[in-house]
C-alpha cells in the first residue's frame, strides 16, 4: 500500500530491482526499459510537494496497477503515464542514409574545435583537415555520432562571437560531412545552428535546451532535425551560474527537462527527434553529480533517449586525488559503463575506442543473461 498523498504532489518514477532476463520469472513481474536489454521488478516511487519530499516507496511491478489505483486520479494518470514512458520504445536517429538504433547503448564521439575546453581545448584549433582527420578516427573507432564544439563550455569562459564560432565549425563540419560521417553541432547560437546544418551537420545539441537564443527553437523547426536538450541551471551566458542550488538534484533535473521537452512537442518538434541530457557537471555540486547518476534512470520517465555525458568531468578528478582531466580515462570508462547499466542509450566521449569497448563487454553481459548463459 502506498501512503496517503496530497492531490497536487508530482510523482517521480525510478526503476530498480533490475534482472538479467525476465526469462523464468512470472509473468507481470517485471518491465521493460525501453526496447533495450534491461529489465526490472520495482518502482522506486517519490512523491514531492512545495519542493519536498512527502513520500518515498518501493513498488513491485507485479503490484503497480494496483497500487496507484488507490491514489487521487491525476496521481494515478501521472504514474501510468511515466511508467509508459519508461517502456516506450526509444525511435532511431534517421540521418540521412545513417540510422542509429537505441536497441544497444551508442557513443557520441567529442570534436572540440576551440582553445579553451577544459580536456581538449587548443588540440584541433587552426586546422580543420586535422581535425577532420580526428573525427574520421573517431567514427572508425566506432563512434556512432561526432559532437563538433566551437564554443568552451566551461565555468567562466570566455563569451564567443557567432561569426567566430561558425569558422570554427563549419570548415571541419563539410569535410566531415562530405565523407558520410553523421555529426550533431554543439551550439546555443541560432546562426551557428544554420550554419552548421547547411553544412552537413544532422544533429543539435543545446546546452541550453534551446532556451540561450530565442530564435534556437525556430531553427530546429524549420530544419526538422533531431535536437538533444540538456539541463543546466542558467540559460545565460555562463550555463554554470547557480545561486539557488537544489531541494532534490534528479527532481529538479527532470522538471526542467520536462518542460522543455513539452515546449519542443508544442512547437511541432516530433518526440522521435527528441533526446536529453542531464547535464553533468554544469552548476552541480560533487553531491548532486553523484546523486544524478545514482538516480540517473528516473530520466527514462521522460519518454526520449537519454544521452550521458560524464567524460574526463571534475567529479572523477573529485574522487581520484585530484586526477587532471587527461588522467580520467578509468573514471569515464567507469562512468559510462554504469551509465549503459541505468538505461542511458547513448554516451558523450572524448576516448571512443576504450568507450565503445566497454559498452561491447556490456552488451555481451547483458545478451549472456537474457540467455541465461
Amino acid at each position: 500500500m502506498l501512503p496517503q498523498l496530497p492531490a497536487d504532489a508530482r510523482l517521480y518514477l525510478r526503476p530498480t530491482w533490475f534482472v538479467p532476463s525476465p526469462v523464468g520469472l512470472a509473468d507481470g513481474s517485471t518491465a521493460r526499459m525501453g526496447n533495450g536489454l534491461l529489465w526490472f521488478q520495482a518502482y522506486e516511487l517519490t512523491a514531492r510537494k512545495d519542493g519536498r519530499r512527502v513520500a518515498r516507496a518501493t513498488v513491485p511491478v507485479a503490484e503497480f496497477a494496483d497500487a496507484i489505483a488507490g491514489l487521487p486520479d491525476a496521481l494515478a494518470e501521472r504514474a501510468r503515464l511515466l511508467a509508459a514512458n519508461i517502456s516506450a520504445q526509444r525511435q532511431p536517429l534517421v540521418l540521412g542514409e545513417r540510422t542509429i538504433r537505441f536497441d544497444a547503448p551508442q557513443v557520441m564521439a567529442i570534436l572540440n574545435i576551440t582553445p579553451d575546453s577544459f580536456s581538449d581545448g587548443g588540440r584541433h584549433m587552426d586546422d580543420p583537415q586535422a581535425a577532420a582527420d580526428a573525427g574520421f578516427a573517431m567514427a572508425a573507432a566506432g563512434a556512432a555520432l561526432i559532437d563538433v564544439g566551437g564554443e568552451s563550455t566551461r565555468p567562466r569562459a570566455p563569451r564567443l562571437w557567432e561569426g567566430d564560432e561558425i569558422a570554427r565549425v563549419v570548415p571541419v563540419i563539410e569535410r566531415l560531412a562530405a565523407a558520410g560521417v553523421p555529426m550533431s553541432v554543439d551550439t546555443r547560437k541560432a546562426a551557428v545552428m544554420e550554419a552548421a546544418l547547411a553544412a552537413g551537420a544532422a544533429v543539435v545539441n543545446d546546452v541550453s535546451a534551446l532556451r540561450h537564443d530565442s530564435r534556437a527553437m525556430e531553427v530546429v523547426v524549420a530544419a526538422g532535425c533531431p535536437v538533444i536538450l540538456m539541463h543546466a541551471p542558467s540559460a545565460g551566458d555562463d550555463p554554470h551560474d547557480n545561486a539557488g542550488g537544489y531541494g532534490d538534484v534528479v527532481a529538479d533535473v527532470f522538471d526542467m527537462l520536462e518542460e522543455r521537452v513539452d515546449a519542443c512537442l508544442a512547437a511541432g518538434v516530433p518526440r522521435g527527434k527528441i533526446m536529453v541530457d542531464p547535464g553533468l557537471g554544469f552548476g552541480k555540486s560533487l553531491g548532486d553529480n553523484l546523486a544524478l547518476v545514482n538516480g540517473l534512470a528516473t530520466l527514462q520517465g521522460l519518454g526520449v533517449p537519454l544521452l550521458f555525458a560524464g567524460s574526463r568531468k571534475r567529479l572523477i578528478g573529485a574522487l581520484s586525488n585530484e586526477a587532471p582531466a587527461a588522467e580520467r580515462l578509468g573514471g569515464s570508462v567507469a562512468l559510462a559503463f554504469r551509465a549503459a547499466e541505468l538505461g542511458a542509450q547513448m554516451v558523450r566521449v572524448h576516448d571512443v575506442a576504450e568507450s565503445v569497448q566497454a559498452l561491447h563487454l556490456w552488451r555481451g553481459l547483458a545478451d549472456a543473461g537474457l540467455s541465461g548463459v
